[in-house]
């Protein structure tokens, strides 16, 4: 079997990277990046390096313009700031619509392309990042368990059968991520979250705070900073 991983050089793509390498095998993985437009390239760089670490093939799409509409915080077209405080702050703030930081519908054009991508390479499975917190009480709904069950259905009908969406990590945190990733050795100091793209992460946007207490929760300073 083979499986395709979308990887966006951050925590948990790569942490579910590590565990398709695992279990599949080098040679039957393929990683696959996608540009949106997004304000900086530091996490598809990253991605990169990660994919030449576990020497795995890699593949990036660029679906740039299709996100040229959407005044989105994170897109390299938008004058908005990228909020400096916790999902949990920011939702106040929407009145539980999703944040600035929610691109709309991204996961589901990333995994409806990765689908396409995937067939093509005679993969049967897609390992999918998203955890619980990403969710974050709807801060990216397109991060849910119920986004995920109808994704994975549609996917498997979709392809007559041939492919299946895998997210490990949807009922979990991202210090349960993290933990796994420590436990396969995830190489993080190669990864990249901050919304951001200096030399240095910012440590104050969204997810620069979840990653930081994530590592923390497992009793260890975050590699990539440290």
């Amino acid at each position: 079997m083979k499986a395709l991983v979308l990887s966006s050089g951050g925590v948990d793509s790569t942490t579910c990277l590590a565990m398709a390498v695992e279990e599949y095998g080098r040679e039957n993985v393929v990683s696959l990046s996608i540009t949106y437009g997004q304000k900086h390239k530091k996490e598809l760089e990253s991605a990169e390096k990660i994919a030449e670490y576990y020497k795995v093939e890699h593949e990036c799409l660029d679906l740039a313009k299709i996100f040229s509409y959407s005044n989105c915080s994170l897109l390299e077209h938008s004058g908005k700031e990228i909020a400096k405080e916790s999902y949990a702050k920011q939702l106040e703030k929407t009145e539980g619509k999703p944040v600035e930081t929610y691109v709309p519908f991204r996961n589901g054009l990333f995994l409806s392309s990765a689908a396409s991508i995937a067939l093509a390479k005679d993969c049967q499975v897609i390992y999918y990042g998203a955890h619980r917190d990403d969710a974050a009480g709807n801060a990216y709904p397109d991060c849910s368990e119920a986004f995920q069950n109808a994704m994975k259905t549609a996917i498997f009908e979709g392809s007559g059968g041939q492919l299946t969406l895998l997210a490990p990590f949807i009922l979990a945190t991202k210090a349960e991520v993290v933990k796994k990733g420590l436990e396969l050795k995830v190489p993080y100091e190669l990864t990249w979250s901050c919304y951001e793209g200096n030399e240095k992460p910012c440590g104050c946007c969204g997810t620069c705070l979840d990653r930081r207490e994530a590592f923390l929760a497992n009793g260890v300073e975050d590699p990539a900073i440290s």
